[in-house]
């Protein structure tokens, strides 16, 4: 993982150690490092996988049993794919993601979109779980499709938001039917 456009609040003394700064932070549930207008730069095999920008960022990874990163006035996520250029992106107010788990979630104005088939998902809540490579919300929703608009309390998708599990859903859908001769 890339790192830019970075400026961290680092604390030191001459007589504490890193491991007391540490604790004296994690005792007080501040961040051992705080940033502003980051711009994470995620890759693989030297590919560029995943953009990540925030106006604030703030570092937990003094926290003893898992480690958590915070984005106190939001953030936006862009993944891009092989094919297309920006594949997915999402935005939120808040949000909070947890290392050990690579789980996260994402509060407030919520706004989920697939550049390349046009769906967007707006919702107050999503987690995403970058393990099993799925968003999800038990919060009401609205999904936006090139013909449909539907409405929900309950979604689940893959992380391109392609294939849908939706719950308590409303709306018109449009079916096309294959007739074979």
């Amino acid at each position: 993982m890339a790192v830019t456009i970075i400026t961290a609040l680092l604390l030191w003394s001459c007589k504490n150690s890193t491991k007391e700064i540490n604790d004296f932070l994690a005792d007080r549930n501040l961040p051992i490092g705080v940033a502003e207008n980051v711009n994470f730069v995620y890759k693989d095999s030297g590919r560029v996988t995943r953009r990540m920008m925030a106006p604030v960022f703030w570092d937990f990874s003094n926290r003893e049993l898992n480690t958590y990163s915070e984005f106190p006035e939001g953030v936006k996520i862009v993944s891009i794919n092989r094919v297309t250029r920006d594949s997915v992106t999402i935005t939120g107010n808040y949000a909070i993601s947890y290392d050990k788990t690579a789980f996260s979630e994402i509060v407030g104005d919520v706004v989920v979109i697939n550049h390349t088939n046009g769906a967007v998902l707006n919702s107050e809540q999503i987690y995403c779980d970058d393990k099993e490579g799925v968003y999800f919300t038990e919060t009401p929703f609205t999904l936006y499709t090139q013909k449909d608009t539907l409405k929900g309390v309950g979604f689940e998708s893959d992380n391109y938001l392609s294939n849908w599990i939706l719950n308590n859903t409303s709306g018109d859908i449009t079916l096309e039917e294959n007739i074979e001769n």
